[in-house]
């Protein structure tokens, strides 16, 4: 269970780090896809993050 909840963690870490690589991309100019697309890509990554960090404390709390 406990390889389980690391693995669980760190996908919450990476699709942290998405989404907030595509917040800073919104700072910069001449970014290809437009800022809608990019704001809502960092919000659907936020959310799996959040969801994936909340099941891995209920995991690791059994």
């Amino acid at each position: 269970m406990k390889s389980v909840s690391s693995i669980l963690f760190l996908l919450s870490i990476l699709l942290f780090v998405g989404a907030i690589w595509n917040a800073l991309a919104l700072k910069r100019p001449g970014f290809y896809p437009p800022k809608q697309v990019l704001k809502k890509r960092a919000a659907a990554l936020a959310g799996g993050g959040a969801i994936f960090l909340l099941l891995t404390i209920i995991l690791s709390s059994f």
